[in-house]
Order: structure tokens, then sequence, then C-alpha cells
């Protein structure tokens, strides 16, 4: 007996209907990349190892999904090596390629290697399955689908200013209305890493702190002392756990407890230029909050970080999530090029929008009328009227077989396709055609241009 088949653990097939939410929703976010000014590109689903290794800290490396080498990759590996069975020194020796983790390193590595035909400063929008060896759960998944968006060559802080309205817009498009942008800057951790006295530890502190949503404040800190913070560094961090009030309130709280630290100085201006200027321009359906604890365990980060969650009411992770990068193509050999830019969580937005029933019913429309197959002759008058519908955007088939009639009938039933044409000899002698309503059954007999009408 033939096994039955199965899927990897984290990984999904997608039913039409899923497939058409899902379209909606990029749909929604292209639209918007391309109001903005985004130029699309791709990139391949594998990279060499050496670009992406190193680049998501230690915990980012361990969920990078390794390919290995092609033939007896086994053949090349030395007998002490092989019976060490170190993993990390044995790894390379047999993967020299890796799926995809993100969109950001690829497409540093892609800057790097197209530098003399992109122009600067370069805004590019990427829509591209990854994959992370993680723990699967609800909205968390090993093959997801990335949204990104990015801009290249410009420090200038507008360009958070607007990476926040594009959020706003595509959430606010989508319905889905009470979004909260947290924001946070890369230099306001390394500032309180410094004033602790655990500048040397930002790396430990900043993984650690971006687990707290995952493991709470107690599991922050246990995790801060098994790193070797000291309890005198981590008894300072205590005010940051309890920051509270609205956005000028924190920052007046924050500039007190890093008014020693010059670079945690420049990062409240940041921050203050950001939200300053999004209170000017004003958001449509979205709220941003200045989140102190927000730290976004990617190495690469270096200015502003943001976050998005989803409505208060619905129990989920952060739908999107990016940030500021000065030096990521410089790991390629291209220095001094900052970017910046956003990523949506395609998967989570769209559980969100299901558990909010924000789809439209437009999204499921599928075939607007299908004509039943009464046999050859008949077939052709429904082909030659069905290619007249097409031309004029109706979308409509022809059953392909010339099954029973109930047969035909359950199935236009099972896909809900609201219009059925019955056209038989007499129909084809009339040149007319009888126009069936699936929902109460009443029925007209029209001529074709009044067909096209009607289902127009």
């Amino acid at each position: 007996m033939a096994k039955k088949p199965s899927l990897p653990k984290g990984t999904r097939d997608f039913s039409p209907q899923e497939v058409a939410k899902r379209l909606y929703i990029m749909d929604t976010i292209k639209s918007s990349f391309q109001l903005y000014g985004f130029q699309p590109i791709e990139t391949p689903s594998f990279e060499n190892s050496e670009t992406l290794m190193g680049k998501y800290g230690e915990e980012g490396d361990r969920l990078i999904f390794k390919i290995l080498n092609s033939g007896d990759y086994l053949n090349k590996v030395d007998e002490e090596l092989f019976s060490l069975k170190d993993s990390a020194k044995l790894t390379p020796k047999i993967s020299e390629k890796a799926l995809r983790y993100d969109l950001t390193v690829p497409f540093a590595r892609y800057v790097v290697q197209h530098q003399n035909e992109i122009i600067f400063p370069f805004k590019r929008y990427q829509m591209q399955t990854v994959w992370r060896a993680d723990r699967p759960q609800k909205g968390r998944f090993r093959e997801f689908c990335q949204c990104d968006a990015d801009v290249v060559g410009s420090n200038s802080l507008w360009q958070e200013v607007e990476l926040v309205q594009l959020y706003d817009d595509v959430f606010t498009k989508l319905k889905l209305e009470g979004c909260t942008i947290k924001i946070n800057n890369r230099k306001i951790l390394s500032g309180i890493a410094e004033v602790i006295g655990a500048d040397d530890k930002l790396v430990d502190f900043t993984v650690a702190l971006d687990k707290l949503d995952k493991i709470g404040e107690e599991g922050v800190k246990k995790e801060l002392l098994e790193k070797g913070i000291t309890g005198q560094a981590i008894k300072k961090l205590q005010p940051l756990f309890s920051f509270t009030g609205n956005n000028e309130e924190k920052l007046i709280s924050l500039s007190q407890l890093l008014n020693t630290s010059d670079t945690g100085k420049k990062g409240i201006e940041e921050i203050v230029f950001v939200i300053k200027n999004i209170q000017s321009l004003g958001l449509k359906s979205s709220k941003i909050e200045l989140d102190v604890t927000l730290a976004r365990g990617l190495n690469y980060y270096t200015g502003a970080i943001f976050e998005v969650s989803a409505p208060e009411n619905v129990q989920i992770g952060s739908i999107g999530g990016g940030g500021r990068y000065d030096d990521l193509t410089g790991i390629f050999g291209l220095k001094g090029v900052s970017g910046v830019g956003i990523s949506f969580g395609l998967d989570r937005i769209y559980l969100v929008l299901e558990e909010l029933q924000l789809f439209p019913k437009k999204v499921l429309e599928n075939t607007k009328v299908l004509f039943i197959n009464f046999g050859e002759a008949e077939a052709l008058y429904a082909m030659q009227a069905i290619t007249k519908l097409r031309k004029e955007g109706i979308t409509a088939e022809l059953y392909p077989d010339a099954d029973k009639m109930g047969k035909q009938m359950a199935y236009a039933d099972k896909r809900q396709i609201p219009y059925v044409v019955l056209a038989g000899g007499n129909e084809i002698e009339a040149k007319t055609f009888t126009l069936k309503r699936m929902k109460n059954g009443e029925q007209e007999v029209l001529t074709m241009d009044k067909l096209v009408n009607f289902l127009l």
C-alpha cells in the first residue's frame, strides 16, 4: 500500500480561494509600492552560503536552510573532520549554497553587483518567497512570502517618514484600521548599552531585548545574565521596562536616561524628526508609537527600526518590520551606501484579515457564467458566444463534457457560478440563449447583445 503523501512541517498548499485572497493582499501592497515610486526586482531563491551567513546574528544563522552539494558530497570530507561531528566545521564542506533567509541581504548583494546600472537613490520593491528553519506555529512558517520596499543611496530621514506613510497607506487600503507602527532607533539601544556599561555586549543585549514579547521581562533579564551582563547593569535597565505615556513623555524619559551618551542622543534626534513630521503630515488609519524596547535582532540595522502590530483585538505577532542599515553593502565591498526598508508579513496579514472578515466578497468571484454542454454542435455555438463574452471582459466557460444536465448544474453550484446558459437546438435556430439564475432558478431568453449587456 502506497504511503500517504504529506507536506514538510511549516509549509502549505494553497487552494484557489486562498490564492485569490493572497493575490488581493499582494496586489494592494504592490499598488502602494508603485504609487510611492518603487521599482520591482527579483533575485534567485538560493544564494552562495557566504552571501548569507554572518549577516543575521548567531541565532539567524542557525535558521538558514543549507543546500547539500550535488553528487557524493561526503567524499571530499576527510575522515578526521568527519569524526569530530562538528556541524559548524563540517557544513561549509558539504554545503556551498543556502535558501534565502530574507530579501534584504540578497538585495544588498544585487546593489553591489549592479551598481553601475542602478540610478541612486534606488527605490526597489520585491515580493518573493523566503525560508527559515524556525519552529512552526500560528502565523510563523518555514516557507513564506515577504513583500519588501527599500531605498538605498540616501541618508535622508524623509525616507523613514515616507515608509511610515507607506505602511499606513497599505493597511488603510486593506481596511485594516488601528494598526500600531512601532519605532525605535538602534543608536538609542547602543546608547543604553553604553550608559549601563555593556557597550561591548550590544549584540547580546539587543538579541535578548528582542525577545521581550515572547519571554517577558524576567526572561530577558535571565538571558542577559547568561550572556555575561552584570546584575548592576541590568538594574540600570529597569526604567526601560516601565516607560509609559505618549511619545513626547517617553522621549523626555529617554533623554534623561541617555544624557551622557552622544550616540543615544543622536538616536533620539532621529526619532524626533520622524515622529514630528508624521504628526504634521498625519496618518489615515494607523498610529505611530515609540517603543524603547523594540530591538529587532538583526545585526545589520544601524538607525531607525520599525515593527507593526495588528489591531489590539487580534492576537498575533508583528505583521511588518524593517529599519535603516548604513553599511549593509559594505560587507560586499561597496562602502558608504546607506539604505532603509520595510517588509510586510503577507501570511500574518492574511490571518488578520480572515479573523476580522475584511476580505471583500469580490475577491472570491470567479467564472460569471457557465454554458451547459449538450453536444458537439451546441458546444460550438456556446464557444462562439463565450469568445464574444471574453472579448468584453466577462469570465465565461463551457462545461467540457456533454454529461447529464444534473451533473453540469451541480458543478456550477459547487463552483458558486451565479449564472448558467442553456443553448440547445431551439436556441441555435432562434439565435438566442436561455440564461438561468442559479440563486433562484429564474430563466429568461436573451439575444447575444442582451446577454452581453446583462452580464457586464
